[in-house]
């Protein structure tokens, strides 16, 4: 079952923050960002939820914590109102510049959020495309990454599994493609979108195929472990641990 606050942070650090990769790799998304007269710096701030904003400039968009820098902000009364937005596109209330807050969310904005929908939530005719395919896989490993860390940090139950996670960095990555890391400091886990320098863990599916069915549940898990497909090295509690969240993944962003 999904928690509303857990939601609100999962498509806030996981979903809406892939909006960094998308407006890097996405012809479509460069696009919509070179349009830009001038940069704007979006935050939403969600009463007992989170706090994010996100900065938009011809050279693409930028995630961070907390309001400083932003120029218009949308505030919602509680997370369930956020996930409104996500969901059903239902917007809150603005409280710092109202005309470019609703200018750019019903404009640029929603162009982006529909082209990172697209991707993220594939058409099996776009997948025949292999640049696509490989763009939609690689988006969605950042994505996960993202709503991990989410859940790690607000999902009672993802909560447990953090708790047994000791200090460090966990390196989570598709061969020659795409690395992330998952760094947990007094069991909060925050996402870095980089490969690790020193992980204590790492866990690497051997093609962008192979991360592809295991991401839409074609592929077995303990199967390609078998197989050699998928290499675990280092602290292996620490990504049993993470895998554990990443049950919990499936079910939020299923």
């Amino acid at each position: 079952m999904k928690e509303a606050r857990a939601l609100a942070f999962v498509n806030a650090y996981g979903v809406l923050r892939t909006l960094e990769n998308l407006c890097e790799t996405v012809d479509e998304a460069k696009a919509v960002c070179e349009s830009l007269k001038k940069p704007v710096a979006l935050c939403f701030e969600v009463t007992d939820g989170p706090c994010v904003t996100y900065h938009f400039s011809k050279n693409g968009c930028k995630f961070t914590e907390g309001d400083y820098g932003c120029t218009c902000k949308m505030k919602f009364a509680s997370p369930e109102k956020f996930n409104d937005l996500i969901d059903n596109s239902k917007p809150g209330i603005p409280t710092k510049n109202p005309v470019q807050v609703l200018t750019f969310l019903l404009g640029p904005f929603t162009k982006l959020t529909d082209i990172l929908t697209k991707y993220l939530m594939p058409s099996e005719e776009d997948l025949k495309d292999r640049t696509f395919f490989e763009k939609s896989t690689i988006l969605t490993m950042y994505t996960i990454g993202g709503a991990i860390c989410a859940l790690a940090n607000e999902d009672s139950i993802s909560r447990l599994s953090a708790s047994y996670i000791v200090d460090g960095d966990v390196q989570m990555g598709i061969t020659d493609a795409v690395y992330v890391t998952i760094r947990c400091r007094d069991h909060r886990l925050e996402l870095i979108k980089e490969k690790a320098s020193t992980p204590r863990a790492v866990m690497e599916f051997k093609s962008i195929d192979l991360a592809n069915g295991l991401f839409n549940g074609t592929a077995s898990t303990m199967a390609e472990l078998c197989a050699g497909n998928i290499y675990m090295s280092g602290m292996i509690n620490m990504i049993d641990n993470i895998n554990r969240i990443l049950d919990r993944v499936a079910v939020y962003l299923g």
